[in-house]
């Protein structure tokens, strides 16, 4: 897939977590049913050091638990209500493990994976998060269907040293500046997902000049999806795939169509 990407590529950030609960399994075939082409997600450690798939450091946004992601076991967080915050309707679903999720989606849609940086350590033990990353899409086959992106950038170099082919996105809230030129070399980035505000068109420019794709993602729910298709952007990460002008909109129905399962 990554090597035959649509332009504008419509990338659903945590889901279509604008009408779903993030990181949720409901959210992820949302982006499917409202046209989609990938789906961006978070990974985290639990205390057994599982891969799982929910974006704050705690538990307490998103589901009807307390604490740390990182002081609850996988099966833990399993129990945990991750619905009923956003909405009632959505009682009842779950924290999934990134396994639970790949296998959902496999063959369905390409998979934007974000670790996030509290997840990563920096004395790089056996079981790391990024290698557990890169051996669960090994052995799941879904190498050319997954970019592993993260604001994190030693965990990139380190799926780099691991795999040659694996596609990198390097994640920053800051201008493009010569920090991340450095670091793109260094990874050899297949795209860079930039903050939409600190976004202008001499940066998309320079990247595209470096060979990246240049895919920023939205704020809050917000994003100005006309301006930075202006700029030449090959792609967005939205809460919502309808914010693409009518001309860019994937085909798709509602997303408040697909029925929860």
């Amino acid at each position: 897939m990554l090597n035959h990407l649509p332009k504008p590529l419509i990338m659903a950030h945590r889901g279509c977590s604008s009408h779903y609960p993030e990181n949720t399994l409901a959210a992820f075939r949302a982006a499917i049913a409202a046209g989609a082409h990938m789906v961006e997600l978070d990974v985290n450690l639990s205390r057994d050091r599982q891969l799982i798939v929910i974006h704050d450091e705690s538990v307490d946004r998103t589901t009807d638990g307390s604490g740390p992601v990182c002081a609850h076991t996988a099966t833990q967080l399993g129990r945990l209500d991750a619905g009923s915050w956003f909405d009632p309707r959505f009682a009842g679903e779950r924290v999934p493990t990134l396994a639970q999720v790949l296998e959902a989606l496999k063959g369905r849609i390409g998979v934007n994976i974000e670790i996030k940086p509290e997840a990563f350590e920096a004395h790089g033990p056996q079981d790391a998060v990024e290698r557990q990353v890169w051996e669960l899409v090994q052995a799941m086959g879904m190498q050319a269907d997954v970019l592993v992106s993260s604001f994190e950038w030693q965990a990139l170099e380190r799926l780099r040293n691991l795999d040659a082919g694996i596609a990198l996105g390097l994640l920053s809230d800051v201008p493009a500046n010569d920090s991340l030129f450095h670091w793109y070399r260094r990874v050899r980035g297949f795209s860079w997902h930039p903050d939409y505000r600190v976004l202008t068109p001499s940066q998309v420019k320079t990247l595209h000049n470096m060979g990246a794709k240049v895919f920023p993602y939205a704020v809050d729910g917000k994003i100005d999806a006309a301006g930075m298709l202006a700029m030449g952007v090959d792609g967005l990460i939205l809460d919502d795939p309808r914010e693409v002008p009518a001309d860019c909109q994937p085909t798709a129905g509602h997303p408040d169509a697909v029925e929860k399962n």
